[in-house]
């Protein structure tokens, strides 16, 4: 009997063992798996992830990177999975978890407008993918690491080293998508675990690139310290060329610009899109360039000691690949490059060089001339002496500055930069490896770049992360710095106005018409940046007296502004158009900031009962533009007495009061386009 009980417990022990030993808990139940999900950049490709389906993490703000998407509801693999996603309505712009499924390749893919994503057409691809929401069926387990297409390293070389093997980033970034073949082996993949490897590694910490601009700052020059203090970037992979005949063939009817667009390989250095053009030069030699991208260019490139040799030799390269993109020529872009440190000095102006071949040997003899890094100064110079008809400013082409930052600027750039955008000069920021969280308390100005720059949802910007990944940036910048139809009505023209609104409220006009009229106030003060180092609005009406709404700088925010034009009061009376001219001068213009441009829109129904030929040319001659709108019974006569010449951009006429929002854009139109095409002395 004891034997037996012996047994009996010696059993029961092993089999509690067991179930220790397997994890068990007491209630039985095992521990349920948890779906590990890999996160990928917003560039990532559907292609370049060798998995049938497999789910994904976008991060936020995609929509703004304008990674390329083909196709709508089923997409090329060549297409941004998680602009995809945004587009179909999987996730917004907030980011989210996907689900990618591949498919077969689609005769065609045609593009669309969706969730602020412009897809576009292709004729045809070799594989596609859908994207549903990122929440797996019950009992299904996606792989929690990507395998990738394998590439191959590239050997490139580099002013400070011999022929050195460039491995990739992360296989997430670099990694080109493959052909599939059905008489070769499948490619080898590269199994990589997410999300950590989509980060470079850096080799030093915050706080060396802080002690560095606190040096900065102190006005020490240490050129030996850049290479030893500054963050040494992890060295990226050139991707390997795609063979000619994987491109996707372009849609047929469209522009070059269209073309360029829809290559989805046309990306980093390579400026094929714009070298496919012809250059012909003319009989003196000089090539005309591309005529569509007919701007005047001025590069600021960071000379600090903070940048080091090798970011100032790749600073270099990438000026010269954007020369190549731009198709320099007298016809096209002229560009002139500056380079600033504690002070800058324009190192070849708009006139010196017209063309690419002689802008590049010029850029290659630029010599770093150290000092800090003092964007600001640099900004004031150019708005001073750079754009000059002795420097080859032409007039009718846009001003443009491109400023290349390294981390941030020593100086304040708020004023500086305003300044110059109301002179006319579109700025653009390409700020590269900015501060991080540790950084952010050593620079001069924060939010420094929105500032500087326009308000304009992230068109004049272009952070950049490392200065290994500016080769990135080429075709991005040279696609909005050619953008000439946005320069001419760019914020640059918005916001650097004194504009006065002479409104007729004569008896003739009646209560109904003159809310219309106020309407069209308020439709045209709607485009501008309103405040009082921006565009100001002041507002008189007349009869046979005259009466101050309110005048410039009175509404400083668009909210305000708007209230105020709604409050106006019918007045009713005669009609003294020419006296109520005379008082805008005096009580308006006289008032005007010497940086303004000073600008009068006059509204009448009518003929005037005095003369307006005098007080037109006087205000003419105090440099006011003056637009002129007639309605109905308004004198042909005196409107072109009122517009500055030529009349036909600055005189309106329509037939009743419910025409007048046909004018807004043009009135805008001709405001900008005069503004960008006056000459700089």
């Amino acid at each position: 009997m004891e034997l037996k009980m012996s047994k009996s417990t010696l059993t029961a022990v092993f089999i509690a063992f067991l179930l220790t030993s397997s994890g068990a808990k007491p209630n039985g139940k095992n521990k349920k798996h948890k779906q590990v999900v890999p996160a990928i950049e917003c560039e990532m490709r559907s292609g370049k992830i060798n998995l049938p389906e497999f789910i994904v993490k976008c991060p936020a703000n995609c929509r703004e990177s304008k990674e390329k998407v083909y196709g709508t509801g089923v997409f090329a693999s060549i297409s941004s999975i998680c602009n995809a996603a945004i587009h179909s309505g999987v996730i917004s712009n907030s980011g989210g978890k996907v689900i990618v499924t591949k498919s077969a390749g689609q005769p065609i893919y045609k593009g669309s407008f969706a969730n602020g994503i412009r897809s576009l057409s292709l004729p045809n691809w070799r594989e596609s993918f859908s994207v549903s929401v990122g929440k797996p069926k019950k009992g299904v387990m996606y792989p929690s690491t990507l395998t990738f297409v394998h590439s191959r390293p590239t050997i490139v070389k580099t002013s400070e080293s011999k022929d050195l093997p460039y491995f990739p980033v992360s296989p997430v970034t670099e990694a080109p998508e493959a052909e599939p073949s059905s008489t070769t082996a499948p490619p080898t993949t590269t199994p990589v675990t997410t999300p950590t490897s989509t980060t470079p590694p850096t080799t030093t910490s915050a706080k060396p690139r802080a002690t560095v601009h606190k040096i900065r700052e102190a006005g020490v020059h240490r050129p030996e310290m850049s290479s030893t203090i500054r963050r040494q970037p992890h060295v990226p992979s050139a991707p390997a060329p795609e063979p000619e005949d994987h491109k996707p063939p372009p849609e047929t009817g469209h522009s070059r610009e269209a073309l360029v667009e829809s290559n989805p390989f046309d990306s980093g250095f390579s400026a094929r899109g714009h070298e496919s053009s012809a250059r012909a030069p003319d009989l003196s030699g000089r090539t005309r360039g591309d005529p569509s991208c007919k701007v005047d260019i001025a590069f600021l490139m960071d000379g600090s000691w903070s940048i080091g040799k090798r970011r100032f030799k790749i600073q270099k390269d990438f000026l010269v690949e954007v020369s190549q993109a731009l198709n320099v020529g007298v016809d096209g872009a002229m560009m002139g490059i500056i380079q600033y440190g504690d002070d800058a000095v324009t190192e070849f102006s708009l006139k010196q060089y017209s063309s690419s071949s002689d802008v590049k040997p010029a850029i290659s003899k630029i010599n770093q001339k150290g000092g800090l890094s003092h964007v600001g100064k640099a900004l004031s110079y150019i708005n001073k002496h750079f754009f000059s008809d002795a420097n080859g400013n032409r007039g009718g082409a846009p001003n443009v500055a491109v400023v290349l930052v390294d981390g941030w600027p020593t100086d304040r750039v708020e004023e500086a930069s305003r300044l110059a955008r109301e002179s006319g000069i579109n700025i653009f920021f390409v700020t590269i490896e900015g501060p991080d969280d540790n950084e952010k308390q050593n620079v001069v100005e924060p939010n420094f770049v929105d500032k500087a720059v326009c308000r304009t949802n992230g068109f004049y910007s272009l952070p950049i992360a490392s200065w290994f990944a500016l080769r990135k940036a080429v075709q991005p910048l040279v696609k909005r710095v050619c953008d000439t139809d946005r320069l001419m009505c760019s914020k640059t023209c918005l916001n650097a106005n004194d504009i006065a609104f002479v409104i007729d409220g004569s008896s003739s006009v009646g209560t109904g018409n003159f809310r219309t009229v106020l309407q069209f106030v308020a439709n045209v003060t709607r485009e501008f940046e309103i405040s009082d180092t921006d565009t100001r609005v002041g507002i008189v009406q007349y009869t046979y007296e005259q009466r101050l709404e309110f005048a410039f700088g009175q509404h400083n925010n668009k909210a305000d502004l708007l209230n105020a034009i709604k409050r106006i009061n019918y007045w009713s009376g005669g009609t003294s158009t020419g006296a109520a001219i005379t008082y805008a001068a005096d009580q308006l213009f006289s008032k005007s900031k010497p940086n303004k441009r000073k600008i009068m829109i006059v509204i009448t129904d009518g003929r005037s009962y005095d003369d307006v030929r005098a007080p037109a040319l006087a205000v003419h001659r105090k440099g006011v533009i003056a637009y002129s709108i007639g309605i109905a019974w308004a004198a042909q006569d005196e409107l072109e007495y009122i517009a500055t010449d030529p009349d036909r951009e600055h005189s309106f006429f329509v037939d009743e009061f419910d025409n007048l929002y046909k004018y807004v854009s043009k009135i805008i139109h001709n405001i900008c386009n005069e503004f960008n095409s006056q000459p700089r002395n």
